[in-house]
Formats: structure tokens, sequence, C-alpha cells
């Protein structure tokens, strides 16, 4: 069959979806990798072996006229590439590319894998999102969610059916090739906490400078990095030159952005993420499969990755001060407990986040609801 996978950018597909790419092809389906242009999209085609197709998108705001061509764009492309079946993630892709694919007669299958600043912040922009799922999500085949709580979330708004709804453990993790270092230390000298993220608010960033600051002036010398792109669109951003002010007071290296996060992860002791709210965060999963103890915020998505006291420690959600907290209990631990935590990890990314569950749920659905 001819499966395509619309995401809202090509740098998406390629770091999250790679593998799910190569199982659909080792099945034996022809793959559409369908996103707006980047520095990603050639190696879709030279690299995985996909037929990229382009749709321009814009990722913010919900203007009636652009989304009415997106919609079309979509029903174009679909039109003319004749897929078997469509797999929908983010936001504009899913509620957009839905009504699409009905248009077309094309079934489709459906990923929410974060809620988004429409979820976080209740105003007008959020009530109309609210009834786009609600009138696309009459459409897909399946949707999948990557924790519990936004699945309730859209059944309590009467956005979904409950019986086209299942759960995925998030994008799932390679444990295959994702595996600690057995020659690294148990800790650096100094102690190094790692962020991955966007430099946005809603991810916690600002929360993290703070308690950079409040344990370092506890345990001086103590190293707080942040690798993630900076995004100054749609209000959510920290701007640059707020940015830039956080910076110099010296408490966090900024490493910029990496195609290559797991080896920060390597070169950290804990990673940390007090984001607001998630669908399941790949980076945690990438540290619990290297045996990194994590520190993260108790909020959907985010809680799923910690099993509080084994493998690291949940802090309140937009508290410098509790996250400061978290952060010095884990710097604190004897070596042999800070060893116990990063197994308790490693435990935990083998028997919940293998991305084989995710992969296999995939070709299963693809299966079942393809057009033949």
């Amino acid at each position: 069959m001819r499966v395509a996978i619309v995401i809202n950018t090509s740098w998406n597909i390629w770091n999250f979806r790679r593998n799910l790419v190569r199982a659909l092809q080792a099945a034996g389906h022809e793959v559409l990798a369908m996103a707006p242009p980047d520095a990603y999209s050639e190696r879709l085609e030279t690299e995985l072996g996909c037929r990229y197709v382009p749709i321009p998108m814009e990722n913010k705001g919900t203007n009636p006229v652009k989304d009415a061509q997106l919609t079309k764009r979509f029903y174009d492309a679909y039109r003319r590439h004749r897929p078997d079946v469509v797999l929908h993630y983010t936001i504009k892709p899913n509620i957009y590319g839905t009504l699409a694919a009905r248009l077309a007669g094309i079934p489709s299958v459906n990923n929410v894998s974060g809620l988004g600043t429409a979820f976080i912040v209740q105003n007008l922009v959020s009530r109309i999102v609210l009834g786009l799922y609600r009138f696309a999500f009459r459409f897909p085949k399946r949707v999948f969610f990557q924790n519990d709580d936004d699945r309730q979330l859209f059944l309590q708004h009467q956005l979904v059916r409950r019986e086209i709804t299942d759960l995925l453990p998030g994008s799932g993790i390679d444990v295959e090739k994702l595996r600690p270092d057995p020659q690294a230390p148990v800790r650096h000298e100094p102690f190094v906490f790692l962020m991955i993220a966007r430099v946005l608010y809603e991810k916690g960033v600002e929360e993290y400078f703070e308690a950079a600051r409040q344990v370092r002036a506890a345990v001086p010398g103590t190293r707080f990095q942040l690798l993630g792109g900076i995004d100054e669109s749609g209000g959510v951003g920290v701007k640059r030159v707020v940015f830039d002010e956080w910076l110099r007071a010296g408490n966090v290296e900024y490493l910029g952005t990496s195609d290559d996060v797991p080896a920060h992860i390597l070169q950290a002791d804990c990673v940390v993420l007090p984001s607001y709210r998630e669908g399941t965060p790949k980076t945690l999963l990438e540290a619990a499969a290297l045996g990194k103890p994590v520190v993260t915020t108790d909020v959907p998505g985010c809680r799923e990755t910690v099993v509080d006291g084994q493998n690291g420690y949940l802090c309140q959600v937009r508290s410098a001060d509790d996250l400061a907290a978290k952060m010095l209990q884990v710097l604190r631990l004897p070596d042999a407990e800070l060893r116990r935590m990063g197994q308790a990890s490693r435990h935990l990314a083998e028997t919940k986040f293998d991305e084989r569950l995710v992969l296999d749920k995939y070709l299963r659905t693809v299966a079942e609801f393809g057009r033949r």
C-alpha cells in the first residue's frame, strides 16, 4: 500500500518518525512524506527512500481563509498522489488534513502528540480549536493519544468517539540503538543538568533559569545546559533580547541546536524538563534509554516518564523553587543511589517505551484500515 505521513515539518518526520518509515517500508509499503520544505526534506528522499511531497503550511494561528486554502492543498495532494491511508501528526494536519482526506475518500489515522498552547491557555482561540477538533475528529478511523490524560480530556469535551481512540507510549524509543555508556562516570565533576526543549515559556525555560540560579547558589560550580532552538513566533517563545539577558547572568550554558541529542545526554548527569504539558517527550524517553535520572513536572505527558523517587523526581509545574529543590535532591544523592536511579530509568524505557510497541500498532492499523 501507499502510506502518507503528514506532519508540520520535514524535520519532525526525520527526527521522530524515521523508524516508522523504515518499518512501513520493510512491510512492503511505499511511503510518502508530506510536510513543508526545510533542511531535512531532501534527506527524506535520499537517505530514507520516501517520496517527498511539499505542503506549505503555517504552524501558528487560525486564519479561516488560510486554513481553507491549507485544506485544499491537502485535498489536491491526496487526490494527486492517491495514498491508501494517511497518517496525520500535529494540529493542522490532524484537523485540516483529516477533512481533506474525508473529501478525497481516503482513510486517515491521527496522532495527538501533545495539546499545545490552545489547551494550556483558555481563550477565544482555544475555543475555536476545540470546535475544529470536534468537527474534524468525526472522520478518522483511529486517533492515537500519547497519554491517557489527553485522551480523557478529548472525551470529556466530546471531541472524539471513545471507540476510535487508542494509546501509544509516546513515539517510543529504540532501546537497542540507545544504550547507557558502561565507561561513563557515575557523575561528572562538576555535576551537569541538561534541559532539551525549544526556548518557549510553556516548556518551563524561565523556571529552569531561576532554579539554576538557586542551585548554583547552594552548590557553586554546578553546570546547567540548555539545548534547543529559539522560536519567537506566535507570542509563546522567549524574545531573543530577554533570552540574552537571562544568559548574561551566567547560570545556564546555551548549546544551540544539535542533530545528535543523545551525545549531549550522555555527557549530562540528569535531564530536566519543567514543561507545562506534553504528549510524551521524546527527549525524556531518550534520557531514560541512556540510563539518566529525570526531573520533570507532575503534568500530563511528563509524569508518565518518571516513577517518583525511583528513576527521578516530579516537581510542581511553574515552580522554580520546587524544581530547584528536586534538582538538589538528585545532586546530593550518593553515587550508589544515583547509579540505581539511572538503572531504573533504563528499565522503564525497556518495559514501557520500547518503540517496537508503537511500530507494531501502526503496522496493524495500516493493514486494517488502508484502502486496497
